[in-house]
């Protein structure tokens, strides 16, 4: 089975604490919201250590550049069967120079024309009660762990 890498940012706002996740591009999503929203992750190439996997994902799929101390997360199996290898970091990032990166694909299926769409058409940091309600739900463990233990927070029961 595949395996991606992934990174799950957060920050201090000013009613607790904040998420960052990006909703998936594409013809696929556009319609979806609740439980489409997604850590920005992507496949590990042969030979690529899993946090240089995550770090090079967080950059292609947002086009911003992120830094600090990653704590990994524990990993997750996915609905299809997919490994997710995550990390937690703290980080404030200006997102107006957020800038998705591109994927192509057949669209209209079976049109033998080929689409580009961006790999996440949109980003913000949610407060944590939004943001899982938005997250995939597969994922919702990564923010449960992600947010474990900061102040003054109650999260709901991961499912």
């Amino acid at each position: 089975m595949a395996t991606s890498a992934g990174i799950i940012a957060h920050r201090s706002g000013p009613g607790g604490p904040e998420v960052l996740l990006g909703h998936p591009g594409g013809p696929f999503w556009r319609k979806r919201d609740s439980g489409a929203w997604s850590v920005p992750k992507g496949l590990i190439e042969a030979g690529e250590a899993p946090l240089a996997a995550a770090l090079r994902e967080f950059q292609e799929e947002t086009g911003l550049a992120i830094s600090g101390e990653f704590r990994p997360l524990t990993p997750l199996r996915q609905k299809g069967g997919k490994l997710v290898l995550c990390w937690a970091v703290e980080a404030d990032l200006d997102l107006s120079n957020f800038a998705p990166g591109q994927f192509d694909v057949e669209w209209p299926p079976r049109s033998g024309k080929m689409a580009s769409f961006p790999e996440i058409d949109q980003l913000m940091y949610f407060p944590f009660e939004e943001s899982v309600r938005r997250i995939l739900p597969s994922q919702l463990p990564l923010i449960h762990e992600a947010l474990a233990g900061h102040a003054a927070t109650t999260l709901p029961a991961a499912t």
